[in-house]
């Protein structure tokens, strides 16, 4: 970075205690949208800290019960972890589809959610699996589902002196199925027009569909449905298309009109949908 001074602390209190005692201040970490903002000359942030060095941010911890992923692991890491792809399968498919793998090499867990925009690929699956944001200041830590982490366009619920030290990712319940799927209308590489992640839980007597939908909204939505014995395939899917529907506020760009990008959002939640109630239906 060739302007603004750049923090290197060693320990996670002395990165907090720079966030708080600075006024215009950023975290950086792999750096990535920082990169294209200053770039494109939307960002003039004063102080950058830089938490590369900070032990056990770059930590990837697996229990019985979920996955912790550290703000400095690369997505490219959670898409490819045997461990990842075999307990949190719909979120190493997220990770997987964000921009290319180049990219996936260097973007960090943590700068990705922080980011915050609502076409982000990963938060449509962490919203599904209910993940939890760590958060850390010089006045302590603190816990936001990530359901409740992205509060309007482009801004989350991180505040000024806090910076995100992990998300940890419950496993996918036995016996559950997920599927995610992103539709694009320019480059394989380009940002959605519409994605969907889906997760069908085996209930007793029922069936759980959460759904997480990314570029439809200002942010990423959140969205769960019961469907009971006597639906079939056709009627779950019609049922996920009203909800999906009524929630559905797209943002016209060039990569297209907000009905077409309302048209994608619905084929890619019918795709998702379809593809999680495999052998779950009779």
């Amino acid at each position: 970075m060739s302007a603004g001074r750049v923090h290197r602390p060693e320990t996670l209190e002395e990165a907090t205690a720079l966030l708080g005692e600075l006024d215009d201040v950023m975290v950086y970490g792999g750096g990535t949208a920082i990169q294209i903002l200053r770039k494109q000359g939307l960002l003039f942030t004063e102080d950058y800290v830089d938490i590369a060095r900070i032990p056990g941010l770059s930590d990837l911890t697996v229990t019985d019960d979920d996955i912790t992923i550290g703000t400095l692991v690369p997505l490219r890491r959670v898409e490819t972890d045997p461990r990842t792809r075999r307990l949190i399968p719909v979120a190493a498919a997220a990770y997987g589809e964000a921009a290319n793998p180049r990219v996936r090499n260097t973007a960090s867990a943590g700068g990705n959610i922080a980011h915050g925009d609502y076409r982000l690929d990963p938060p449509t699956a962490l919203v599904v699996l209910d993940a939890t944001v760590h958060l850390a200041s010089a006045a302590g830590s603190r816990e936001v589902s990530v359901r409740e982490f992205f509060t309007d366009f482009q801004e989350t619920d991180v505040q000024h002196g806090e910076m995100i030290t992990a998300i940890t990712v419950p496993r996918q319940p036995d016996g559950s199925r997920s599927s995610f799927v992103k539709m694009r209308s320019l480059s394989e590489n380009d940002w959605p027009c519409a994605s969907a992640a889906v997760l069908a839980v085996p209930e007793d007597g029922f069936v759980e569909i959460r759904m997480g939908l990314g570029a439809v909204a200002p942010t990423t939505v959140y969205l769960a449905f019961d469907i009971t014995p006597d639906m079939d395939e056709q009627q779950v899917v019609e049922a996920a298309l009203d909800i999906a529907e009524s929630v559905m506020d797209p943002i016209a760009d060039i990569r297209g009109s907000a009905s077409y990008k309302a048209q994608l959002g619905r084929v890619a939640v019918e795709e998702a949908v379809r593809s999680s109630l495999k052998e779950l239906l009779p």
